[in-house]
């Protein structure tokens, strides 16, 4: 399943770039997040509790952050299990400049199995987009807010 997701942050790109891979500001937005931890340079483990439509139970993730082309573009390598299925995912992240702020593309090529699977392609997809919405929304919240205490 593709997917692709734009989110626009009234932050600049270097601010946005610097944060969105902050260890803080990433277990914070997470959905669900219930435990979270840096296994090596670029590489999380985290547990999230998701409740969206028919998307409920515990996924453990790893998530690993590489080909980063600062303060442009990353790539994500996401792989989660729980007992509604498992997921597996590759999501190239762009940000670009964009009036006064910053734009984030994802675009991401989803493999589920399990339940996750058999609720079907556009409900996964729409739930996938309020996950992404979710974590963009909180992380511009974090980055502010971290951006304060400096």
């Amino acid at each position: 399943m593709n997917i692709e997701y734009t989110y626009s942050f009234k932050l600049p790109r270097n601010v946005v770039w610097k944060y969105i891979q902050d260890r803080q500001v990433l277990r914070s937005a997470l959905p669900g997040c219930q435990s979270f931890e840096e296994r090596s340079d670029g590489v999380y483990l985290a547990e999230m509790g998701l409740n969206v439509g028919p998307i409920k139970g515990l996924f453990t993730t790893e998530v690993k952050q590489t080909n980063q082309i600062p303060p442009s573009s990353y790539r994500l390598i996401v792989r989660g299990k729980g007992k509604p299925g498992e997921v597996d995912a590759t999501a190239d992240m762009f940000i670009k400049e964009a009036g006064d702020g910053a734009q984030v593309t994802c675009v991401a090529d989803v493999q589920v199995t399990g339940v996750l699977a058999s609720v079907g392609q556009r409900v996964m997809g729409g739930v996938a987009k309020i996950i992404l919405s979710q974590f963009f929304k909180a992380a511009e919240k974090e980055m502010k807010k971290e951006m304060n205490r400096v």
